[in-house]
């Protein structure tokens, strides 16, 4: 047998070779499909892109720009700043008032009440000794706090706290300011439960 017909008949099946092949279209398709549900998922889901937290203020300046400039609704803002950096220490940025330092002023029935006259005379006057508010026994301390403020800044901030944390009383302004303050006079002691109980409501 010659050696051609052994190496023809013999010979083993062929190795295989590595060919080059491309994935198929649709899997290459759902694939981004798959990344872009994704990109948008976490785009509405994650935060960190949220319009919410973002926009539209870039600087505090911008913010500013946007709030009430005229009118009740500037007062109140207005009001509303002077409270938190003065009154909110002790009485609470939420009008909850603090255990064992100073009352609530939500729902309270010293502020809620028709007339202003006796609420105008605690800032400007201050209140020292036991004072009941709400049904609940305090005993204060309170320095004239709204003393050293201008009268429209005081009444801004009385009128924010008649219409905030659901108080719904009238505004304050400030000749009902001026006209308390001239009334006390300058450097008035603090009043006590008993005195501001004799003023008018």
């Amino acid at each position: 047998m010659s050696d051609e017909y052994k190496s023809c008949c013999h010979a083993g099946p062929a190795e295989p070779t590595a060919m080059r092949s491309t994935a198929p279209t649709w899997i290459i398709v759902v694939t981004l499909m798959l990344l872009f549900l994704g990109f948008v998922y976490f785009d509405k889901h994650g935060g960190w892109f949220s319009a919410q937290v973002y926009a539209p203020y870039n600087t505090a300046d911008q913010l500013e720009s946007f709030q009430p400039q005229s009118g009740a609704a500037a007062a109140v803002a207005q009001g509303k700043k002077v409270y938190e950096s003065v009154c909110g220490i002790c009485h609470g940025t939420d009008g909850l008032g603090k255990p064992g330092q100073a009352p609530p002023l939500a729902g309270s029935d010293m502020v809620n009440c028709a007339g202003i006259n006796r609420l105008i005379h605690i800032p400007l006057a201050g209140l020292n000794g036991p004072i009941q508010v709400s049904g609940k026994d305090w005993n204060m301390a309170m320095a004239p706090m709204g003393a050293a403020l201008p009268d429209d800044s005081l009444a801004a901030v009385l009128t924010y706290i008649r219409s905030s944390w659901g108080n719904q009383a009238s505004a304050v302004t400030g000749d009902d300011v001026k006209k308390v303050r001239a009334q006390l006079g300058v450097g008035p002691l603090p009043l006590t439960r008993e005195q501001l109980l004799k003023l008018p409501e």
